[in-house]
């Protein structure tokens, strides 16, 4: 039989014949199976958290003071780097203190906070990539319209839209599955950080509604955006195919690539956690995509969009100077 752990605190509602407990805290597991090198994950991670924070930080005001960066393309950058910033602040801290600490537990309402977020990050920035790539479309394809169809007022409307639309909508209508949810005593939560799937598996209550409400959030966060997303460099490739100046598709490319990375790694393992069903059954699958999207990808982007871009290269030269 399966020894349940039981948290500190526990309500109990007691009826005619019967005795029901609600649980009101998890044991977060985390890297249980590799707890002997808590301590060498604990410095990795440190590292690999504050990268990313400074990394992304320095872009943002990089690109918010230097003249030559005042474009839409930088604008949507800049929304994009403090978002991942955001995104990968709401897990790592809590993902650090757990590594070094005995008692990893975390109240439901701060794992219904900590979800929340999440989902509400995560599916801003699945909205935002689709904005970013159909903003290259543009400058690519159609070259001459770009200052009229990219203007400020569009780029902020754009950005503002997927913000309140995320927060609003998906991400509230996720996080309110949670307290529909009913956990019978065991409260060990096979993963770094509060996620609805690893909830899921906790619960004695009926699965269908949420596994309904995962695909669903998962189409419409994921896999539409990242289709809109493909669809923009199709077009983009096609017209570079077309391009007879040899400098003009080499600088195209350049900046496209590194946004391609972003936009495939981002994707690509949010759908391998939420849309593969053997990831999601796998424990430790399901913990390496999510580790690669919430901490890896994030620090990544500062190198992205740097290292082959001429113009943010040449104002961190400037910067230096």
């Amino acid at each position: 039989m399966k020894r349940l752990t039981l948290p500190l605190e526990l309500l109990y509602s007691v009826g005619p014949g019967n005795a029901t407990m609600m649980v009101t805290e998890f044991i977060m597991l985390g890297f249980g199976d590799l707890k002997k090198l808590g301590h060498f994950l604990f410095m990795v991670y440190v590292i690999v958290y504050l990268a990313t924070i400074s990394g992304n930080l320095l872009l943002v005001v990089l690109m918010s003071t230097q003249q030559r960066l005042q474009t839409p393309m930088y604008f949507l950058l800049v929304n994009l780097l403090c978002l991942e910033v955001c995104y990968t602040s709401n897990i790592a801290p809590r993902m650090l203190e757990d590594l070094l600490r005995e008692n990893k537990a975390i109240s439901l309402v701060g794992c219904i906070i900590q979800l929340y977020f999440f989902g509400a990050l995560g599916s801003t920035e699945c909205y935002l990539l689709p904005v970013m790539s159909y903003d290259r479309y543009l400058a690519v394809c159609r070259p001459l319209h770009y200052p009229t169809l990219m203007h400020g007022t569009m780029c902020a409307g754009l950005v503002i839209g997927s913000r309140v639309s995320d927060f609003t909508v998906a991400a509230a209508f996720q996080a309110a599955m949670v307290p529909s949810l009913t956990f019978c005593g065991d409260s060990e939560v096979d993963h770094f950080f509060c996620d609805l799937k690893s909830l899921q598996k906790l619960s004695c209550s009926h699965p269908h509604l949420v596994n309904l409400v995962c695909m669903s959030l998962t189409a419409l966060a994921t896999l539409a955006p990242f289709g809109l997303s493909l669809v923009s460099y199709w077009r983009i490739l096609s017209t570079l195919l077309h391009t007879p100046s040899v400098t003009s598709r080499q600088k195209a490319f350049s900046i496209c690539s590194s946004h391609l990375v972003v936009v495939t790694l981002f994707y690509g393992t949010l759908i391998l956690v939420y849309a593969v069903p053997l990831a999601g059954q796998v424990s430790a699958l399901n913990k390496s995509f999510s580790l690669l999207c919430t901490v890896v990808t994030p620090m990544c982007n500062p190198f992205s969009y740097s290292f082959k871009n001429k113009d943010v290269k040449e104002a961190l030269r400037k910067l230096r100077s």
